[in-house]
Formats: C-alpha cells, sequence, structure tokens
C-alpha cells in the first residue's frame, strides 16, 4: 500500500512538471522517467492491490495505465529496429486487458443490479474500449513502423495523459475520503481530473497544428 500511495504522488508531481516545461528538454525528459517509473509501481500494486478485495475494475484501470505508460514510453523511447519483441508483448498485454475489461462489462450486465463489484458495467466497457484502441494502434504501428513525426508525438501524448487522467480520477474521485472535509465536494475534487483532460485536448490540438 505504501508503494501504492507514494508512487501515485510522485508520479503527479512529476506530470505537472513534464507538462509545464519545454517538451524535449532535459527537464521533461527527465520528469517523464520519474512519471513512468512512479506510474508503473503505482499502478502494478494498485492492480495487485485490487485483485485480492477483489475490486476488478481496478484492476483493470492498473493493468491499462501501466500498458499506457510503458507503450507510450516506448513511442520517444523504441528498442532497437530489428527487435521489436517488447512491442508484440505490449500489444498482446494490451488486447488482454481489453478482453478482461469486456468480460467484466459481460458479467456486470448478467447481475441483476447491472454492477460488478460495485461498479456498473459501462465503466468496464468504456476501459476495454480503451485499450483495444490502443492495442489497434500498437499493430498498425507494428505493420507500418515508419510513422510522421506528429503522429508518434500525438500517441505519446494520449496515452500518458490518459493514463494521468486514469490515476488522477483514481486519486480525487475514487478516494475522496482523504482529502479534508473542508474540501470534500465533488465539484472541486473534479477540477483536477478535468484539467487532466483539458491540457491532454490542448497538447494535442497543438500537435495537430503546428
Amino acid at each position: 500500500m505504501t508503494a501504492h500511495v507514494i508512487g501515485g504522488l510522485v508520479a503527479l508531481v512529476a506530470a505537472v512538471i513534464a507538462l509545464a516545461t519545454e517538451k524535449g528538454g532535459t527537464l521533461h525528459r527527465g520528469s517523464g522517467l520519474v512519471f513512468v517509473a512512479a506510474m508503473v509501481i503505482m499502478a502494478a500494486t494498485g492492480a495487485a492491490l485490487a485483485a485480492f478485495v477483489p475490486e476488478r475494475l481496478f484492476v483493470v484501470a492498473g493493468g491499462l495505465t501501466l500498458y499506457l505508460v510503458v507503450t507510450g514510453l516506448l513511442t520517444v523511447r523504441p528498442p532497437p529496429a530489428d527487435d521489436r519483441t517488447i512491442h508484440w508483448v505490449a500489444l498482446g498485454f494490451g488486447a488482454f486487458i481489453a478482453l478482461l475489461s469486456f468480460t467484466f462489462g459481460v458479467e456486470a450486465l448478467t447481475l441483476g443490479d447491472g454492477a460488478l463489484d460495485g461498479f456498473p458495467a459501462p465503466l468496464y466497457f468504456i476501459f476495454g474500449a480503451v485499450a483495444a484502441a490502443a492495442a489497434i494502434g500498437d499493430l498498425i504501428t507494428l505493420r507500418s513502423p515508419s510513422s510522421a513525426p506528429r503522429r508518434r508525438i500525438a500517441r505519446h501524448l494520449w496515452r500518458m495523459c490518459f493514463a494521468l487522467f486514469i490515476t488522477t480520477a483514481s486519486l480525487f474521485l475514487g478516494q475522496a475520503q482523504v482529502f479534508p472535509e473542508a474540501i470534500r465536494h465533488f465539484g472541486l475534487l473534479v477540477i483536477p481530473v478535468i484539467a487532466v483532460l483539458l491540457v491532454m485536448a490542448y497538447w494535442l490540438l497543438r500537435v495537430r497544428t503546428s
């Protein structure tokens, strides 16, 4: 639990630095690597802890977060061109997360209240759709490895930012009870979650129009 919490907090700080600094600069790259390392620890421990509860939505969320940050890193720091094993492994993991999430969603639909572990079926289908879209993107990239720089940067951006979105939503909305009662209001706690989506949209627009 300690590693999960510390990893999440470090990831949030590193993300703010990476988003606020010059893209491609030394500080951006350094904070980005810290972000990835912290997110891997946070996501892996969170998914493992959730599996024992069980809270299957958080198993899926942790797996998807892990998949997105690793493949987001591989987009800008690819291994040698003649060895794409790690890309195929990542693709398989992403496909597995998608299948797992869709399976949980179908299982939730078969239950009387349409929820599994207290979470409604649409949430499982949303995570499954994101994982499937990312896996399809990986397959396309593997079949056509030479992609335009803008497309590669956009791929890196949306994966890192969506992983950050999952983390902020899990913290500020999923763990609202850890915040002081004075700010424990949905209207306040949702602000950083929406902010991540707005920042992602801003940078994706800049990449496409630059």
